[in-house]
């Protein structure tokens, strides 16, 4: 088990969502802009999920009372993969998992997400850091890397984060293709981010637009180009399977 740390003092819960709602109009803007002008194709599936969408459980000794667990969140969980085959690639997929873990702002969109490392040694990310997050809309928050080897990257969400739940980023070999990918398991971390996240659809996509973002700006980081565009897969469970999901 993880040792008990101090807590970070944090704005009150009121200041905190004023801010987000705040941030909203600019946050979104940049979102409708980047989606109006993509050009790359992109493939979307959603379908009724079930008890083989939750997230693979998290480590005990990376557990501790500051992680947002997904039994700690409220609504449907989204298990959502996004996917794109690089073509051309100049790197095996351990380099370039390797050129992400050094540096998530490579891949992020500029402008719209910002990853701070607050717990860590300025290098490569490995198990035990922390990263804040910050996006001018609701997807701002703390994470902590829970899970790293040569070809992925696992992060776990802290308290005040908007959201419940993990996500993984992945690079594979596939043939001639170099596949990278990147999945989260996420729910709402309280009944307000719920309503911005599946009754107002907000964050979705939000959500949706960052990944695919992070997915093409990881093949340009390989040097190579998307074959086939994004595919995107969504999967909905039920907020009574994710209330029973212990260890998650």
């Amino acid at each position: 088990m993880r040792a008990p740390r101090t807590a970070q003092p944090r704005r009150p819960p009121f200041a905190r969502r004023a801010g987000t709602l705040l941030r909203f109009p600019l946050g979104l803007t940049l979102v409708t802009w980047r989606y109006v002008w993509r050009v790359t194709a992109l493939h979307r599936c959603e379908e009724d999920g079930d008890s083989g969408d939750l997230p693979p459980p998290l480590p005990a000794e990376q557990v501790d009372e500051c992680v947002q667990r997904l039994m700690d969140g409220s609504g449907r969980l989204l298990h959502r993969r996004f996917m794109v085959r690089i073509e051309g690639a100049r790197m095996e997929p351990e380099m370039l998992m390797e050129r992400i873990a050094r540096d998530f702002n490579r891949a992020a969109p500029f402008g719209a997400a910002v990853f701070h490392k607050t717990v860590g040694p300025d290098a490569s990310a490995r198990p035990g850091d922390e990263y804040r997050v910050q996006m001018p809309g609701p997807w701002d928050g703390p994470v902590r890397v829970v899970h790293r080897d040569a070809v992925s990257l696992r992060l776990a969400t802290l308290r005040g984060h908007l959201e419940a739940g993990q996500i993984e980023f992945r690079a594979t070999a596939e043939g001639e293709f170099l596949c990278f990918q990147v999945e989260a398991w996420a729910r709402a971390g309280d009944r307000f981010a719920e309503l911005l996240y599946g009754r107002l659809r907000i964050s979705k996509e939000i959500q949706f637009n960052m990944w695919v973002h992070f997915c093409l700006q990881a093949a340009a980081i390989a040097g190579g180009r998307p074959r086939g565009g994004v595919s995107i897969v969504t999967r909905s469970v039920s907020s009574e399977l994710c209330a029973g999901a212990q260890g998650c």
